[in-house]
């Protein structure tokens, strides 16, 4: 490590936390410490170098962090959805690439918790206990339709044959297993799930965008990928617009890796003020610790980072209570106001995150520029996280139900808008 980026080291910020912190919480964030820290240690390095966290996502399989969600009988720790936000938190905090990767496994977790996956799902929980990592590949840069797919799986014999190409495959690439959206021949939605080392089944680290750039969101290539029935399940309709709490889940997971940034910004800004020496003529104070406007740099940038931590965990809170309403009267109501949270959330969130982002350079020179301290990652990072499911389309679509009661949208799906007769045609 060089002398330039020694404060980006430290623990994660000692400020107080107001809300109840049950013992679930605080033991598992005491368990996880040790493998948190050797993260935040080389977070910086691994951005310059763009060395994927092959070894990091092993070390947080074999603590058993990728399991925290699995039920005690079946391994993992049984935590509930609010001590799982606040430990991805943490976790995006010592690094913002690690929750958005492991993002798709957490959700296949959920499926199963929540009965949305129905297949060999105590078997499926012992894996994971065991340590096993679940990636996603389900978006496409084909020239499909919005809401279609390119990829296929076919019936071959008593098994199945897979073939496409996904993009945006994030974390695929430190999986065991995949689990692929395809279109069966007749058009319906199919999930598929293959080992990430199976025949005709290649993955690209060749994701170029300019921020979290080590969550391995590159392509994957099926070439008749061989698939027991076993894994195909077909999803009855097109299996999109359903409510479903899934979908803020999966926001929420990118929320958490956002917040983490920012709480990684902040930490990085304190550490930066504290070791500075050199202060301006224009100052006002012997050093940038001490100087008031330096001071009111910080606080604000707090203030923002601690109002979008709460949104988080008040939206997990909203989720917690609409999934354990599941198949009771209120199920729908709970559903859409946890969406909605999720989302306004999501709108604050972003707001206040790319500000902390980038006002953390006002807390010093053109020194706070060094590529040895990395500062510029946080925004990086935090723009790309920005961008996905824009929240222009949010924004619009909280005002149009709360103006007119228009139903939330629970499916985002990406394609070309043709003409209503080539589609007919």
């Amino acid at each position: 490590m060089t002398t330039t980026e020694t404060h980006t080291a430290t623990a994660p910020l000692d400020s107080p936390d107001l809300a109840p912190i049950d013992s679930e919480y605080t033991e598992l964030r005491e368990r996880f410490a040790p493998v948190l820290a050797t993260i935040v240690q080389g977070a910086a390095e691994r951005d310059r170098e763009r060395r994927l966290p092959h070894t990091e996502v092993r070390a947080l399989a074999a603590a058993g962090f990728t399991a925290v969600t699995v039920p005690r009988a079946q391994g993992g720790a049984g935590a509930g959805i609010e001590t799982l936000f606040r430990l991805l938190l943490d976790l995006g905090e010592a690094d913002s690439n690690l929750p958005q990767l492991l993002r798709a496994h957490f959700a296949f977790v959920q499926d199963i918790l929540i009965g949305a996956e129905t297949r060999e799902t105590d078997s499926w929980l012992s894996v994971i206990a065991d340590g096993a990592v679940v990636g996603n590949a389900s978006h496409e840069r084909s020239t499909a339709t919005v809401g279609d797919l390119g990829t296929t799986v076919t019936p071959d014999g008593e098994a199945y044959r897979l073939s496409g190409e996904k993009h945006y495959s994030t974390g695929s690439i430190f999986a065991d297993w995949i689990n692929v959206s395809a279109r069966t021949p007749d058009g319906r939605r199919a999930r598929v799930t293959v080992a990430s080392d199976d025949p005709g089944v290649d993955l690209r680290d060749d994701w170029d965008g300019f921020g979290q750039t080590l969550t391995g969101s590159g392509s994957t290539l099926f070439d008749r990928v061989a698939v027991p029935a076993s894994r195909v399940r077909v999803l009855e309709g097109r299996g999109d617009g359903a409510a479903t709490t899934q979908t803020a889940f999966l926001q929420l997971v990118l929320l958490a890796s956002l917040v983490g940034a920012g709480r990684a910004a902040l930490r990085d800004a304190i550490g930066f003020v504290r070791s500075r020496t050199r202060v301006y003529s224009q100052g006002s104070g012997p050093s940038a610790a001490t100087d008031p406007l330096i001071q009111q740099v910080v606080g604000t940038l707090s203030a923002d980072v601690a109002s979008a931590q709460d949104s988080v965990l008040a939206a997990a809170r909203a989720l917690a209570a609409a999934q354990d309403a599941a198949g009771g009267a209120r199920a729908q109501e709970l559903t859409d106001a946890a969406e909605l949270r999720t989302v306004q959330a999501q709108i604050t969130t972003v707001r206040d995150i790319l500000r902390v982002t980038t006002e953390l350079f006002d807390v010093g020179g053109a020194s706070a520029t060094s590529r040895g301290r990395s500062l510029d990652r946080h925004w990086r990072n935090v723009r790309t996280l920005a961008s996905h499911n824009p929240v222009i389309y949010q924004q619009r679509a909280i005002g149009d139900r709360l103006v007119n009661g228009t139903d939330l949208l629970y499916f985002w799906s990406t394609g070309e808008k043709k003409p209503e007769t080539e589609r007919d045609g």
